[in-house]
């Protein structure tokens, strides 16, 4: 199996650079390799590949500066990615692209099934959402998976971020009405090569599936569990787990509005794999240590 994979130097890309060798040969393109908010020089590095599967990656995240920057964002999340599903439309190839729980509003409370319509609140989410409509106008072979609250030992993320912050704060104040799933990059990697082998297999269909970790959570929720294993390692912090204060989202005013319910229902695609999600914290723990223990290393 030829395996193209796009936004190799990204949070997920790392973690899929480990895991889809497993499945085939692995091209990998960074952001080194293409400038995707140009689509036309997109279409012409595509148009000699020949690959089986092709797993987007890649993506503009920066959700409060998409509201001052939602051309470009639309470029990398909707324009390029029109052009990858025309390419694997044409070529015969599966397509396999993340998506985002900020395609919902947030405003109801159960976690959000695959067929709930979708209504984002800000630029960021509007983007994904018209990235998911090209794939569906093009018509190709396509895994689009829709994840929550990613984190990772690399990259930018929440957890590294409050992390840095207790290093150099007394105290940190941090949002309590939003409400989600930590998910970790490796679990989503080993899912999709998990996917694509049921894929393979017949035992999974084409189609849109929910990925997040088990069980349920809130950013401050989440800030106090890092800084509590963060210094069960060893760490010295200024900021420590009773230091962080729960506020609402309208004392934390940001560019961007955010969903208060940012959970994703997995049955869809756990009972198609016969699959158990590990619980959030699993997950985070594992970023925790490998980010404390690298700090610990003289």
């Amino acid at each position: 199996m030829n395996i193209l994979l796009l936004g190799a130097h990204g949070q997920l890309g790392r973690s899929l650079q480990q895991a889809l060798p497993a499945l085939g040969t692995v091209t990998a393109w960074s952001r080194n390799d293409l400038d995707l908010t140009d689509a036309g020089a997109l279409a012409a590095k595509l148009s000699g590949r020949h690959d089986d599967v092709i797993v987007n990656a890649a993506a503009y995240t920066a959700v409060d500066l998409a509201e001052t920057d939602e051309a470009r964002a639309h470029a990398v999340n909707a324009t390029a990615v029109d052009a990858l599903a025309r390419h694997a439309a044409t070529r015969g190839a599966l397509l396999v692209h993340y998506s985002t729980d900020y395609i919902f509003d947030g405003r109801q409370a159960r976690a959000y099934r695959e067929d709930d319509p979708p209504a984002p609140l800000n630029a960021y989410g509007r983007s994904k959402l018209a990235g998911e409509h090209a794939i569906a106008r093009r018509g190709c072979r396509t895994l689009v998976m829709r994840l929550s609250w990613l984190v990772s030992p690399t990259g930018h993320n929440f957890i590294k971020t409050i992390l840095r912050l207790a290093a150099e704060r007394d105290a940190l104040r941090v949002v309590d009405d939003q409400h989600g799933a930590p998910t970790s990059a490796a679990l989503v990697a080993a899912t999709t090569c998990q996917a694509l082998s049921a894929l393979g297999a017949g035992r999974l269909s084409a189609g849109t599936y929910h990925l997040a970790a088990a069980g349920r959570t809130t950013w401050h929720e989440l800030a106090r569990h890092v800084l509590a294993r963060a210094q069960r390692n060893g760490i010295q912090l200024r900021a420590d787990a009773d230091d962080v204060a729960a506020i609402s989202s309208a004392d934390y005013p940001a560019a961007a509005h955010r969903p208060r319910n940012s959970s994703l229902d997995c049955g869809k695609l756990t009972g198609a794999l016969g699959l158990r999600l590990p619980d959030w914290a699993e997950g985070v723990d594992a970023v925790v240590d490998q980010l404390t223990r690298s700090e610990r290393q003289p």
